[in-house]
């Protein structure tokens, strides 16, 4: 997405500098619009959004880097200082590039916000917003803080959904190899022993002939069909990175049997702990929502939130714009109304995410208990039928002999 540099003139009316990532420069206007910002001049920024764009940072690192920046504002460190003591101290060599960026660009007189938002793929829409929040109420250690702590939360679901995932997509993965070693090494064998046993293959059973001219079609047109796979997966990715195709593909893995409710469950934990923490914050709730449209990673949902926000712009609630949208459950809806009549929507919201991060153990477990005996399930029958397929002509072979000894 390309990059944008702007500038604007703060509420003391002096000029200050911003950087943005938008479709078009017309997108550009209307999200700084909505966020009560006009600006003054607007300029594409492409050759620094191409490098910046290449740089990446794991999220672990993300987390201690801001575990330890939170403690050292807190205890009186200047920014700059802070900075610089953390760019030493950091091993990966990205995080180094950037966060001597960082400090340098701070020094010359750049929030930290504006100076993060250059580098869109390590820090969030959410991570700037926290930021600039902080910045602005003077509590920037407090929000470090709540950052990191999304952070690890963020972190610790990651690594569940992926170790929950881990041994199935082996045992997949050794079940294809297992079947493809049979179909193009073993079955040519038997092949083999069926002509030097002058068996015409007229005489093969179905299940026999359907293996062989399997085996014959992955012997001599493997390189057709590797290039066909790749061309399948290259525009596959193509096709669900556009408009449509995302829409269809983001629809597709909420109706999956299953899979579709963990989806659905770990997009509202990941919700209800980013609109919380973002109002814990003091960030505004219209704010807040746009920043939450854009991490839950899913575009239906993300549109529904935007509704929410410009229901809410007309003096709706919260609770009663996502009421009837089939994406947040009733649990969820009743939970958000409580806060919002206790005043204390924030803390609901984690109780929410809390909630449905256990939902989410709870289902992986479930899961990868169900899916284990399964696919070891589909691997016997597969292999069952090749073994069986493979014999079945020796036995007609042994059939028709004893039959001609008895005869």
């Amino acid at each position: 997405m390309p990059q944008f540099t702007y500038t604007f003139r703060n509420y003391e009316g002096r000029t200050e500098k911003g950087v943005l990532q938008a479709l078009n420069e017309e997108q550009l206007r209307k999200r700084l619009f909505a966020k009560g910002i006009t600006p003054d001049s607007v300029r594409l920024d492409s050759e620094s959004s191409a490098v910046n764009n290449k740089l990446k940072v794991n999220l672990g690192v993300l987390t201690v880097f801001c575990r330890q920046f939170s403690t050292m504002i807190d205890a009186g460190v200047p920014l700059v200082k802070a900075l610089r003591i953390l760019t030493e101290q950091t091993d990966d060599k990205n995080f180094k590039i950037i966060l001597q960026d960082l400090s340098a660009k701070v020094e010359e007189g750049e929030s930290l916000s504006n100076a993060m938002e250059l580098y869109p793929r390590v820090f969030s829409t959410l991570f700037v917003g926290l930021v600039r929040s902080g910045e602005v109420g003077g509590v920037l250690d407090k929000v470090l803080d709540r950052l990191a702590e999304f952070l690890e939360k963020e972190v610790k679901l990651r690594r569940k959904v992926k170790s929950s995932m881990t041994y199935p997509i082996i045992v997949l993965t050794a079940s294809l190899a297992v079947v493809i070693f049979l179909i193009s090494y073993i079955v040519p064998k038997f092949v083999e022993l069926f002509e030097n046993m002058n068996m015409e293959h007229d005489s093969f059973p179905a299940a026999t002939q359907f293996l062989i001219n399997l085996s014959n079609t992955i012997n001599n047109s493997w390189p057709k069909l590797l290039f066909g796979t790749i061309i399948c997966i290259f525009t596959f990715r193509w096709w669900s990175n556009t408009h449509s195709g995302k829409r269809a593909f983001d629809r597709l893995k909420l109706k999956l049997p299953v899979f579709g409710t963990l989806t659905s469950k770990v997009i509202l934990s990941r919700f209800s702990r980013t609109l919380g923490t973002l109002l814990g914050s003091g960030v505004p709730i219209l704010q807040a929502l746009e920043t939450v449209a854009g991490t839950v990673n899913n575009i239906l949902v993300s549109e529904e939130i935007l509704r929410s926000r410009d229901r809410i712009t007309a003096g709706e609630s919260l609770s009663y714009t996502i009421s009837s949208s089939p994406y947040f459950p009733p649990i969820v809806v009743h939970m958000i109304q409580v806060g919002e009549e206790s005043g204390s929507l924030d803390f609901m919201l984690h109780k929410i995410a809390d909630f449905y991060d256990d939902e989410v153990d709870t289902a992986l477990a479930s899961l990868t208990a169900a899916l284990e005996p399964l696919l070891i399930l589909i691997l016997a029958v597969v292999v069952g039928f090749i073994v069986i397929a493979m014999f079945m002509p020796s036995l007609q072979v042994m059939n028709g002999l004893s039959e001609g000894a008895m005869g």
